[in-house]
């Protein structure tokens, strides 16, 4: 440890443009990996963040919440599958409305029944209990959709007040409401006065006691062939697009997974090269090979937590902020993983350099020979 301190001391400009390199490319994952979860979370927070277990969709919807219909009798199929405890209807809507002396385009999902499509991550105020009531997405708070604030739907001028604030509940990159179904049928009415009716765009679902939301999702979809059953996540994940996105983002995710430690093992490569005449002399003067190699792996396991402990101190403030009406937050989970992945990857490349210091024989010291040939 003594000599890979020492070593980085003398050598400090060429240790820091490597730890600093390190530390912009984690940054940039950690950043990726926060901008994949807003992206998507912008689109489909309102599947993920409501508190229903099963959605069940149209089979024509395709597990899309503005393609899904659910009529009258297929409902009825669906509430009457051995293992439904209690069902509900959930409708989306897209609609334009005055708030915050602008227009805004607004999302608004109704549901009928508390816990079985109202939203689950309330950070202020409460749930709607009256018609033209509302939560909203607390990051357009700003926005005029902040407790107390009214929205006007056009055409029509319908009101709604928010009364509650949840976080990540947004739906296709829009500015998402919850309400009740009643408001949510009046504001459908209101922006189209020939508008009948508000069907429900899925059925919601809590199962059985002793009865899993998965094992409900296979009953669901042999009982009634023209329904699409889901759990919560399965129905976020499924919904058109998400897929793709993450699948872009994983090739990104993969290329930066390996520039780290292919940029760390050569790096330590070419110093260990270039000081072969000096590990030839200190093999020479009985210096074990096996304590030089943990020098070289102290080098590499400090330079690592130095360059990854840069990404995150460059990351954390960037993390809480929004950016373009993509609401961030910090990853926990995701700085830990790459943090760990990284290190393991970044020490298990160093091993080139390691072998290169094994091969050294004490009596080239008197040849003027090294590792290097």
């Amino acid at each position: 440890m003594f000599l890979a301190l020492k070593e980085i001391r003398r050598a400090k400009i060429r240790f820091a443009l490597l730890m600093g390199s390190i530390g912009l490319l984690v940054f940039l994952i950690l950043f990726q990996q926060t901008l994949q979860n807003g992206l998507i979370t912008s689109f489909v927070g309102a599947i993920r963040n409501q508190s229903a277990p099963v959605l069940v969709y149209s089979v024509d919807g395709r597990v899309n919440l503005q393609g899904s219909v659910i009529t009258p009798d297929l409902a009825s199929q669906i509430a009457a599958v051995d293992g439904v405890a209690a069902s509900g209807q959930l409708g989306q809507g897209t609609f334009s409305a005055q708030a915050g002396g602008s227009t805004e385009t607004v999302g608004i999902l109704g549901y009928d029944t508390e816990g079985l499509g109202s939203p689950d991550s309330m950070v202020g105020g409460r749930l709607p209990t009256a018609d033209g009531e509302a939560v909203a997405l607390a990051s357009a708070a700003g926005d005029g959709f902040d407790i107390g604030d009214t929205v006007t739907i056009e055409p029509g001028g319908y009101e709604i007040t928010v009364v509650g604030l949840a976080e990540q509940i947004g739906f296709q990159a829009t500015t998402t409401m919850f309400t009740t179904y009643p408001t949510f049928e009046q504001a459908t009415t209101s922006a189209n006065p020939d508008a009948t009716s508000a069907p429900p765009a899925v059925i919601t679902l809590r199962p059985e006691s002793g009865v899993s939301a998965a094992e409900l999702v296979s009953r669901v979809n042999d009982a009634v062939p023209e329904a699409d059953a889901y759990t919560r996540a399965d129905a976020a994940a499924e919904t058109p697009g998400v897929a793709q996105v993450q699948q872009s983002f994983n090739i990104i995710f993969l290329l930066y997974g390996l520039v780290i430690p292919l940029v760390t093992g050569l790096f330590f490569l070419i110093i260990t090269l270039q000081k072969a005449g000096s590990l030839t002399l200190l093999r020479a003067i009985g210096v074990p090979g096996s304590r030089l190699v943990r020098s070289l792996i102290a080098q590499v396991v400090v330079v690592l937590a130095v360059g990854i402990a840069i990404g995150i101190a460059l990351y954390t403030p960037l993390s809480r902020q929004q950016l373009g009406g993509i609401p961030l937050s910090f990853q926990t989970g995701a700085v830990v993983f790459w943090s760990v992945l990284l290190m393991v990857l970044g020490v298990f490349s160093s091993l080139f350099a390691a072998r290169r210091v094994l091969a050294i024989d004490p009596i080239e010291a008197t040849t003027g020979a090294g590792v290097g040939r």
